[in-house]
């Protein structure tokens, strides 16, 4: 099945405790059904000091969130749901909200 939200797309999270937040998705993980939004979903994480890295310590990185609580942003900053149409002999992304092909 084609995916309806692609790495690179701009998108604002529905649901949970960074919601109203916009990022640019980093990472698309289909067979979880999650995408890694940047600066949204931030945990900290505790490491040990590695010969890589020798410092160690508390870094903080963002999780992935379940596609379902995410939504493309469109041109007018307003989320939308995503359809798909035939043009010529492509099969391209459409905004529900304003009919304008996503790009990407």
């Amino acid at each position: 099945m084609a995916a309806k939200i692609k790495k690179g797309d701009r998108v604002v999270v529905l649901a949970g405790k960074d919601k109203g937040k916009q990022g640019a998705v980093l990472q698309v993980l289909p067979k979880e059904d999650r995408v890694v939004v940047e600066g949204v979903n931030i945990v900290s994480r505790h490491t040990k000091p590695t010969q890589a890295d020798p410092q160690g310590g508390i870094k903080n990185k963002e999780a992935a969130l379940h596609v379902s609580n995410v939504a493309i942003v469109d041109s007018k900053g307003k989320p939308t749901r995503v359809g798909f149409k035939i043009e010529g002999d492509k099969k391209v992304r459409v905004a529900k909200t304003t009919g304008e092909v996503i790009n990407g």
